[in-house]
């Protein structure tokens, strides 16, 4: 199970609403408009 890095809701990685990967790391998102916040600014979610 992964943690979204935006709303830091868990979720189940086959089940993922949307992903994509930083840094050679796969990230996974509840929802596409965490996936797109985390797109624009990943360092600050990434920072917490």
């Amino acid at each position: 199970m992964a943690i979204d890095p935006v709303c830091k809701m868990k979720v189940i990685e086959e089940k993922a609403a949307a992903k994509t990967d930083y840094k050679g790391n796969t990230y996974y998102f509840c929802a596409k408009i965490c996936k797109e916040k985390f797109e624009k600014e990943p360092e600050k979610y990434l920072q917490k």
